[in-house]
C-alpha cells in the first residue's frame, strides 16, 4: 500500500468516525438579524429541540448588519464539520442577486443544503381607521395618486420591500417606499398613519389588530388564515400566484458538509419539526411548517427561489442601496 492510498484510507476513516460522533461538541446557528425577531424565535425553537436530540447545546448567535450579508460570509468561510449553520430566509438569494456585480457568494454552491424549515407569511397592514379595507382600494388609490401611496419595510430587499415591490409591478401603478432599520420603527410608522401601509410577518400583531390599532387588509396564504378568517388572500385580490412569494426559511452549512454529518443534522431538524409541541408553537408565530425536506429538496427549492426573486426584482427594478 502506498503512502498516498494509507493517508486517504485514514482521511476517511477519520471522517466516517467523526460523522458518527457528530455531534461531539456545541454547535452554533447563525441569525442574521437581531434577537427577538421572527427567525431568531424560529431557530431558537428548533435549536431547543436539536439540544436535546444531540446531547449537545445548539447554541443561536444573532449577527446582524448589511442585510443579513455578515453572517452568511461567516458561515461561508467557516470550517466545513457541521458545527457552524446559517437560518436563510430570502436574503440569502437576495443579496445574492442585488450585489451580483460584487459576487459576495453563490448562494448554492457556496453551501451545503440540509433542510428548508418553515414558511413565514405576510399580511397586509394599515393604520386600524385606514380608508383602506383590502389590497384592491390601496391598487386603486395608488392608480388614482400615483407617487402618494407609501409603503414601510425593515430595509430594501427584505421581504416587506419586495411584497410591496411586487405588487406596484403587478399592477403597473407607482408607490412610495419608505424603509427603515427594521420591523417595529416601520410599524410604528404605518400606526401613525404617516405611512398607506406595509406587509408585515405574520407574528405578534394579533393584539394591536384587537385594538384597532391595526387592520388587516390582505393575507399572502393560499387560503385564508384562521386568524383572519374575513380578510382575503391575496390571491382573491387579484394578484394570482402571491403565495409563491411566501418567505421560506432553512438550515445550510457551509460547502462541503460530510454526507453524514449532513444526514444526522437533517434527521435532528425534520424530528423537530413534526413534535405537536413545536409545530403549536411555530403555528403560533404564524409560520407554516411541513416537516422539513431532503438536503436535495431544499437544493431544489433554493434555485426556484433565486428564480422568482431575480424576477420580482428585475420587474420592480429594485437596486442595492
Amino acid at each position: 500500500m502506498t503512502r498516498a492510498i494509507a493517508l486517504l484510507l485514514a482521511a476517511m476513516f477519520a471522517t466516517a468516525a467523526s460523522a458518527q460522533t457528530f455531534p461531539s461538541k456545541p454547535v452554533k446557528l447563525v441569525v442574521g438579524f437581531s434577537a427577538g425577531g421572527p427567525t431568531d424565535v424560529i431557530a431558537r425553537i428548533l435549536a431547543q429541540d436539536m439540544s436535546t436530540t444531540f446531547g449537545q447545546s445548539v447554541i443561536v448567535e444573532n449577527k446582524a448588519g448589511a442585510a443579513s450579508m455578515i453572517a452568511t460570509q461567516e458561515v461561508k468561510r467557516s470550517t466545513p464539520d457541521g458545527y457552524t449553520l446559517y437560518m436563510t430566509t430570502l436574503t440569502h438569494s437576495v443579496n445574492a442577486i442585488l450585489h451580483a456585480d460584487k459576487k459576495p457568494y453563490d448562494p448554492i454552491a457556496d453551501f451545503t443544503p440540509i433542510s428548508l424549515v418553515a414558511y413565514l407569511p405576510l399580511v397586509m397592514v394599515a393604520k386600524g381607521d385606514s380608508p383602506f379595507d383590502n389590497p384592491t382600494d390601496v391598487v386603486n388609490a395608488a392608480k388614482a395618486k400615483p407617487g402618494e401611496i407609501s409603503y414601510a419595510s425593515s430595509g430594501t430587499g427584505g421581504s416587506a420591500h419586495l411584497a410591496g415591490a411586487l405588487v406596484e409591478a403587478l399592477t403597473h401603478t407607482q408607490m412610495l417606499h419608505v424603509p427603515f432599520k427594521g420591523n417595529a420603527p416601520a410599524l410604528a410608522e404605518v400606526m401613525a398613519g404617516r405611512i398607506s401601509f406595509m406587509f408585515y410577518p405574520m407574528v405578534g400583531i394579533s393584539d394591536l389588530v384587537a385594538q384597532q390599532r391595526l387592520k388587516v387588509l390582505g393575507v399572502s396564504t393560499e387560503k385564508r388564515h384562521p386568524d383572519y378568517p374575513d380578510v382575503p388572500t391575496m390571491s382573491e385580490s387579484g394578484f394570482a400566484g402571491f403565495e409563491e412569494y411566501t418567505q421560506g426559511l432553512g438550515i445550510v452549512g457551509p460547502a462541503g458538509l460530510p454526507p453524514a454529518v449532513v444526514r444526522r443534522l437533517n434527521e435532528a431538524i425534520r424530528a423537530s419539526l413534526v413534535k405537536p409541541e413545536t409545530k403549536e408553537k411555530l403555528n403560533k408565530l404564524g409560520a407554516i411548517t411541513e416537516g422539513g425536506s431532503t438536503p436535495a429538496e431544499f437544493k431544489a427549492w433554493l434555485a426556484k427561489d433565486l428564480e422568482r426573486w431575480a424576477r420580482v426584482i428585475k420587474a420592480a427594478n429594485v437596486k442595492a442601496e
